[in-house]
């Protein structure tokens, strides 16, 4: 019996778990799953969990139940990875062997890098919302909320669903103003980067948004501590911004198996090739999903995109061929922009955020870099489709992993030359 193993169960390894279950022979291949945790979260619903958009069992099952018959799960930490001899050996003293591993234990934030962060302010001013946990403990303090200074703070990239402080800034804008607290809370957006987002297209159309709902945004911000005694927070070339609520996305790092095993670089992500996805310098070794260093998005439609993907080029690889099948960078996501009313982006390696239709050229129904209700609606049904659809490994009808330029308005010179392996 060959094995394919699998490192996480997450978004990225659950759908490629069951789309490969779909597609080998049950009787010549096992494929087993590795991951300690036991519960599986729809993340992107943890931005709604602070506002009562969403109830907490809507983003919380097991994860075994989202894995296909045929794939067998076993709930336990890898301790490391030993690509010399084909195996993985597990915290509990145990050892998986592989003909064909597969990195996907995502990404984790990690309060711990940011001097302070985690002192008397943490879960008491200083919140997060990336874990399930967090974001409930946020609700709470936002129930309690009767205004003040809010902060919405990014300490560095890359991060999982970038997108999502705007998208929580915007909300909170929207959420403030219904309770009658607008008037009462000064809300600032505060960012590494040179603006609020890292495309200039689309930081364009979101830096108008913070504009116009008069949030302050504060730029080029490189945390170096947390005063909590303050609470303030302080860039390494002294300037502070005070706060009486943060809200802190901690800085990004993948699984510390790699830096056990000598695989991963110095945030813990692993070198892949960013079209083919395979692990550099491993013959037997493939990655996806948040775990690696690839320069997209690490977002939920990312995986997806590369499943389908990688299960063409496992394929051509179990059967001694060539790798065939290139994944382009291709992303797309649903910006919440307050009101009912949501953002769409659709990018890739080559081409950044631009405005135009999606996923039919010119018809849509969806717009592209446009506020829109049906965008809004769309990124709410993407829930169900997200447990019933995606999970499950299924295409999605019109959206495939490549990324197509019809029906987008491309400006001169934006569309970028191929990148090299």
């Amino acid at each position: 019996m060959k094995e394919l193993l699998i490192l996480g169960a997450g978004t990225a390894g659950t759908i490629l778990a069951n789309r490969m279950r779909s597609r080998l022979d049950s009787g010549e291949w096992r494929i087993r799953v590795v991951d300690e945790e036991p519960r599986h979260f729809y993340q992107p619903g943890f931005l709604f969990l602070p506002f009562g958009l969403y109830k907490p069992e809507q983003v919380v099952r097991p994860k075994r139940r989202q894995l296909k018959r045929g794939v067998e799960m076993i709930e336990a930490r890898a301790e490391a990875i030993e690509p010399d001899r084909r195996r993985v050996r597990l915290a509990d003293g145990g050892e998986l062997p592989y003909d064909v591993l597969v990195l996907a234990t995502g990404t984790r934030p990690a309060p711990d890098q940011v001097e302070g962060m985690q002192g008397e302010d943490w879960n008491r001013r200083v919140f997060e919302f990336y874990t399930y946990e967090g974001a409930l403990r946020l609700a709470q303090a936002l129930r309690d909320w009767q205004g003040g200074r809010l902060v919405v703070h990014v300490s560095e990239m890359p991060i999982k669903c970038p997108v999502a402080p705007l998208e929580f800034v915007f909300l909170a804008d929207w959420w403030l103003r219904r309770r009658g607290l607008r008037d009462r809370t000064e809300l600032v957006y505060v960012t590494p980067l040179s603006g609020a987002f890292t495309k200039p297209v689309a930081a364009r159309v979101l830096g108008d948004l913070l504009e116009r709902k008069a949030i302050q945004v504060v730029t080029d911000f490189a945390v170096a501590r947390v005063d909590a005694g303050a609470h303030k927070l302080v860039s390494w070339d002294d300037r502070e911004v005070p706060y009486d609520l943060l809200v802190t996305v901690p800085p990004n790092v993948g699984a510390e198996v790699y830096e056990r095993s000598g695989l991963g670089d110095e945030m813990n992500f692993v070198p892949t090739d960013r079209h083919t996805l395979q692990v550099r310098g491993q013959e037997a070794m493939f990655a996806l999903g948040d775990a690696t260093d690839l320069p997209t998005s690490k977002a939920g439609s990312v995986a997806h995109f590369q499943s389908e993907v990688l299960t063409d080029n496992l394929l051509a690889h179990i059967r001694g061929e060539p790798l065939p099948a290139r994944f382009d960078g291709h992303a797309n996501c649903f910006v919440e922009t307050g009101f009912g009313k949501a953002v769409l982006l659709d990018f890739n390696y080559r081409l950044e955020p631009v405005r135009g239709r999606f996923p039919l050229p010119w018809i849509g129904p969806l717009r592209l870099l446009g506020e829109s209700r049906l965008n809004h609606w769309g990124k709410l049904a993407f829930e169900w489709v997200y447990w019933h659809w995606l999970l499950p490994g299924r295409a999605i009808p019109l959206v495939g992993p490549e990324m197509s330029l019809a029906g987008k308005q491309i400006p001169a010179g934006a569309l970028k030359p191929e990148p090299a392996g």
